[in-house]
């Protein structure tokens, strides 16, 4: 079992002009996430979702001004991009990056060695890769193309999710997964997810605006972000509620607030 949790955290993002002050988004967050539980953040455009995410991944943008980021007990904020990783937490971006002249095949191989702590025995990595490959319905092909050059948004989403099968985190944190993707890919990405879930009983924090995922990934616990807090949590009926209402009552409660 391994826990991730979040205490009264408080986040600043810097701005593009150097001189201004930073913008303080995150404004005291509480939040635990075991293994085999899967959280669903809900909230508005702003609401600070995604700068959680980045803040527990470790981007140098966002300051952690006070608060605390614990996994398994260890303190996260200590350390680095790498070490969170090899510790077992994982992100995948709204936005994957681009990475000419890296094949994915040898990235993959490359961040497995790093987070398994020795290079997999290429005959069983082989088989592993190309299993994977072919429950995400990524065309073989792809493997030596450079990383996320060229995809479309649904490639870019399961190259994603394929890191995730390979690389079996204890905790995944998916930042808004399903933007982007059709119908299919919106399957096909969902169960790719679900197989990482029953596999390794692996702990999800999942990063959405819409309702569409969940009925595909379904939460245990859904939370809604507000002006940089969690305002309400409860059961998966939470998000039928926002798929109905919105998120007036939550939005206009914190604006009187």
């Amino acid at each position: 079992m391994s826990t991730l949790e979040i205490r009264d955290l408080h986040v600043n993002v810097a701005q593009t002009d150097a001189d201004a002050e930073p913008i303080n988004i995150l404004k005291g967050v509480d939040l635990t996430v075991k293994s085999g539980e899967t959280h669903a953040i809900m909230g508005p455009n702003g609401s600070g979702k995604s700068t959680l995410s980045y803040a527990i991944a470790g981007h140098p943008k966002y300051e952690v001004t006070s608060g605390s980021i614990t996994l398994d007990g260890e303190d996260v904020l200590e350390m680095s991009v790498d070490e969170r990783a090899r510790a077992g937490l994982f992100l995948a971006m709204q936005y994957p990056v681009e990475v000419p002249g890296v094949s994915m095949s040898n990235f993959l191989r490359t961040a497995a060695t790093a987070v398994r702590g020795e290079a997999p025995k290429l005959r069983h990595w082989v088989k592993e890769t190309k299993e994977a490959m072919t429950a995400l319905e990524i065309d073989p092909s792809f493997a030596e193309r450079s990383v996320n050059e060229g995809f479309s948004g649904g490639e870019k989403k399961r190259h994603e999710i394929l890191q995730l099968d390979l690389l079996k985190p204890k905790i995944a944190i998916l930042d808004e997964t399903d933007s982007g993707l059709d119908v299919d890919a919106l399957r096909v990405v969902s169960e790719g997810v679900n197989r990482y879930k029953e596999r390794e009983n692996g702990g999800l924090l999942l990063i959405t605006h819409y309702t569409r995922i969940l009925r595909y990934i379904k939460p245990d616990y859904v939370h809604v972000f507000v002006n940089g807090r969690v305002v309400e949590s409860a059961g998966p009926e939470l998000a039928d509620e926002l798929e109905e209402n919105g998120y007036v009552r939550f939005t206009s409660a914190a604006a009187a607030g």
